[in-house]
């Protein structure tokens, strides 16, 4: 069953999606999306079970897929870019491989078609064991996250879907779903393995992260064989953030290169 997704779109031009990693939301990527707007209308979406869109009782990256097609076709896009990051890269290249005739340009961040070993659910027992309706405020939410998460940087993301509802806090996250779909969200479907898609496509990759690595194109082929990786060296997964001077150059770079008219040109 699809969802209907919810997003904020800010810009002119040529329509662009980007889409988060888990724990995250739109709402991560506004500057981004600020310094994209000037030649593109961009469209950062929330994925199910995160942010403002709707929670639903599974998470495959076919069915994700399938929720961003909706969204395609209900806003009447023609053929958008998609940047994707993390699971959103994911789900950006299964909607690659399902539809290709949908987006235009492609382009993955900091991660791969493949699967990868589960490192995030310690977050999720770590946000699901603070007991948001007996904390008083987020400072002490924060306090006991900080905890059981020792990187202050990724604590202070996780904190970020901390919301106040009525007179409590509650997640924004759907961490039931979430943790029990750990194992295929770490994963690539199968169903996917016999689809090519024969465009171009970018992997913008960071040069400290061990999410792609090395950097080349192995990890995509044979199902992306026109992939192109750019490499920000000082950056780690989060390179949006870390390195966002560099990481705008590179996704200026990977729309320029796969934009639709080049596209329709080759």
């Amino acid at each position: 069953m699809t969802i209907t997704l919810a997003f904020e779109a800010t810009g002119h031009g040529e329509p662009l999606l980007i889409l988060h990693g888990l724990f995250g939301s739109g709402g991560n990527w506004r500057g981004v999306a600020r310094e994209l707007a000037t030649h593109n209308r961009v469209y950062c979406v929330d994925l199910r079970n995160h942010g403002a869109s709707p929670w639903a009782d599974s998470m495959g990256y076919l069915e994700m897929a399938d929720d961003v097609k909706r969204l395609i076709d209900r806003e009447g896009l023609r053929r958008p870019a998609v940047i994707g990051h993390s699971m959103g890269g994911k789900t950006a290249m299964a909607l690659a491989l399902m539809y290709p005739e949908s987006i235009g340009a492609l382009v993955a961040v900091d991660i791969a078609p493949v699967s990868y070993a589960d490192r995030l659910s310690p977050y999720v027992e770590a946000m699901r064991s603070i007991g948001t309706f007996a904390v008083a405020s987020r400072a002490e939410a924060q306090r006991r996250l900080a905890a059981t998460v020792s990187d202050a940087g990724i604590a202070a993301f996780l904190m970020t879907n901390l919301v106040a509802r009525n007179e409590h806090f509650d997640w924004r996250l759907n961490l039931t779903t979430i943790g029990a779909s750990m194992s295929v969200l770490c994963d690539f479907p199968s169903q996917l393995a016999g689809l090519r898609f024969k465009r171009a496509m970018t992997a913008i990759v960071g040069g400290r992260s061990d999410y792609v690595k090395p950097p080349d194109k192995s990890l995509f082929e044979p199902l992306f064989s026109k992939v192109v990786v750019d490499e920000i060296v000082d950056a780690g997964h989060w390179l949006h953030a870390e390195q966002p001077t560099q990481f705008l150059a590179a996704a200026r770079r990977a729309l320029a290169r796969t934009s639709p008219r080049a596209a329709m040109a080759a």
